[in-house]
C-alpha cells in the first residue's frame, strides 16, 4: 500500500467499517420475489434470453419461482450459468436483460427485476439444496486449467460434469479471480465469492493450486505436455500507466492493486487518503472510488477524460458513485502529479471537449489542479503475451485469438475469458469457460477418446 503525508489506515471505527462493506443491495425475502416473479409475461420469443450472453431460460426460471418451484429454478440458470449467483450480483442486468424486458415499453418503464430473482433462486440451492449436478463417470482425461477466474471455474465444473478431472492453477492462493479480488466488497459481501467456489468444487473432480504463474513455475507448452488439454483463463494481467510527470511519487498506485488489497486485508489494516483522485471512467474507477469513499476518505473525485456517454461504467454505476458522495468531473485528461517538497499533493489535468472533428480536443493552457494525497490509476488493463513466449499461439489485437470453439492455434489449447476477443463481463467469461469445456468433451467424443 502508498505511503503519504496523510494516508492512514483505521479512519473508521469496525461498526462503521462492517456496515460500508455490508452487502450493498439486500436480497429479496421470499414474498418479494414472488410478487416480482407474477409481474413477468413469461415471454415465448423472450428478448431477455438473447441479451444474456449465457442464454439462460429467464422466464422459465421466474415461473418457477412464482410456483414456489425453488430447485426448478436455481437448476434452470446453474445449467446455463454454474457462476449464476455472483453474476446476478456483479453484471450489468440494466444494459444487457434488464434492458430488453418488454415492459421497458410498458407505462410504468419497470423491468422485471431480472438480476434479483436470479440472485433468489441460486442462494436458495446454495443454502438448501447444494450442489445440483451429479457428475458423470470418469473418463480418464486429464485438463489443466490456467486461471481460476469465472471463465477458469465454468470450464472447470463443466468439464468436471463430463467426468473428467481437471486442475486449476493459478497465481493466487485462492481461486476465484476477479470475484474474489477484483471487485468491490460490498457487491460480493459475505465472503460470497469463496462459499461460491466451494459450491462449484463439490462436483468433485477439479483440484486447485495456488501461487503457480505461468511463465514461471509452468509454460503452455509443458502443460500440454502432461494434461490431454489446456485451457487459458489469465484475463489482463496488466494496467496501464498515465504516462505523465510524477507518476511515481508515494501515494500514487494502481486502483485493482487497491481493490485486492481491500479484498485481501482487514478494512481496518487498509490506508486511505484523506483526498483521494481516481483516474478513469470503468467499473473498476467507480468500485475504487466508492471504497475509498467508504474506508473514510473525506474527498473522493473520480476524473475521465471524457463525456458521460463514453464511460464503461454504466450509468447506473456512475450514480451509484454520486450517491456514495464521489464527486465526478468529465472532459479532464491528466497532465501532470503535483508534488510539493516531494510529497504528492494533487493532479493537474487540461480541460477538455469535441474538437472540430469530433475527436477529444484538450487545451494544455487551461489547467486545474484537483488537491490529493492518495491517486489511484484505473485507465485500463492489458493482456501480457510474455508468458506465451516460444508458444505458437496466435495474438492479435492485444487478446489471445481463437477459433469459434475457443480453441488457440496451439493444438489442444484453448483459452476464454478477458484475456480473448470479446466483451469483459463476468457472465460472458463464465459462456466462454462452459463452451470450451463443451468442445473440448465435443472432440474427445468424435474421436472416440
Amino acid at each position: 500500500m502508498p505511503q503519504g503525508p496523510d494516508i492512514a489506515p483505521g479512519r473508521l471505527s469496525d461498526v462503521e467499517l462492517a456496515h460500508n462493506f455490508s452487502d450493498a443491495h439486500p436480497p429479496l425475502t421470499h414474498a418479494q420475489a414472488v410478487v416480482e416473479a407474477e409481474r413477468c409475461f413469461y415471454c415465448y420469443d423472450a428478448p431477455c434470453i438473447e441479451a444474456c450472453p449465457t442464454g439462460i431460460d429467464i422466464p422459465r426460471f421466474i415461473r418457477a419461482i412464482a410456483t414456489d418451484n425453488m430447485a426448478g429454478s436455481a437448476r434452470t440458470i446453474l445449467e446455463s450459468n454454474i457462476l449464476g449467483g455472483s453474476c446476478a450480483r456483479v453484471c450489468p442486468t440494466e444494459i444487457l436483460c434488464e434492458q430488453k424486458c418488454v415492459h421497458n415499453t410498458r407505462e410504468e418503464g419497470q423491468p422485471i427485476r431480472i438480476g434479483m430473482l436470479q440472485r433468489h433462486a441460486t442462494d436458495w440451492q446454495m443454502e438448501h439444496g447444494g450442489q445440483p449436478f451429479a457428475r458423470a463417470p470418469e473418463t480418464g482425461h486429464r485438463i489443466a486449467v490456467v486461471g481460476a477466474g469465472p471463465a477458469g471455474l465454468a470450464c472447470a465444473h463443466r468439464l468436471a460434469m463430463h467426468g473428467h478431472d481437471v486442475v486449476i492453477h493459478d497465481r493466487h492462493a485462492l481461486p476465484g479471480g476477479l470475484n474474489e479480488y477484483g471487485v468491490a466488497a460490498y457487491k460480493l459481501a459475505d465472503e460470497f465469492a469463496q462459499r461460491e467456489v466451494d459450491f462449484l468444487l463439490a462436483i468433485g473432480g477439479i483440484s486447485f493450486e495456488g501461487g503457480r504463474t505461468l511463465g514461471r513455475d509452468m509454460t503452455v507448452a509443458s502443460l500440454r505436455r502432461a494434461y490431454d488439454a489446456v485451457f487459458l483463463a489469465v484475463g489482463l494481467a496488466g494496467v496501464r500507466s498515465l504516462g505523465i510527470e510524477g507518476e511515481d511519487l508515494d501515494g500514487v498506485m494502481d486502483a485493482v492493486d487497491f481493490i485486492e488489497g481491500l479484498r485481501s486485508s482487514s478494512k481496518q489494516t487498509v490506508p486511505v487518503g484523506r483526498r483521494v483522485v481516481v483516474i478513469g471512467g470503468g467499473n473498476t474507477a467507480v468500485d475504487a472510488a466508492v471504497q475509498a469513499r467508504r474506508l473514510g476518505a473525506q474527498d473522493v473525485t473520480l476524473v475521465y477524460r471524457r463525456g458521460a456517454e463514453n464511460m464503461s461504467a454504466t450509468t447506473v454505476e456512475r450514480e451509484w458513485a454520486q450517491t456514495n458522495g464521489v464527486t465526478v468531473r468529465l472532459w479532464a485528461s491528466p497532465v501532470r502529479l503535483v508534488a510539493h517538497d516531494g510529497a504528492l499533493a494533487g493532479v493537474a489535468f487540461a480541460r477538455g471537449g469535441l474538437g472540430p472533428d469530433g475527436r477529444p480536443a484538450y487545451d494544455p493552457d487551461d489547467t486545474f489542479v484537483v488537491e490529493a494525497d492518495m491517486v489511484l490509476k484505473a485507465v485500463g488493463q492489458t493482456f501480457l503475451p510474455d508468458p506465451l513466449e516460444g508458444d505458437s499461439i496466435a495474438i492479435s489485437g492485444g487478446r489471445i485469438m481463437v477459433d469459434e470453439t475457443g480453441q488457440t492455434t496451439m493444438q489442444g489449447v484453448y483459452a476464454g475469458g478477458d484475456c480473448t476477443p470479446g466483451e469483459d463481463l463476468t457472465v460472458a467469461a463464465v459462456r466462454d469457460g462452459r463452451n470450451a469445456a463443451e468442445a473440448i468433451h465435443a472432440a474427445w467424443m468424435a474421436a472416440g477418446k
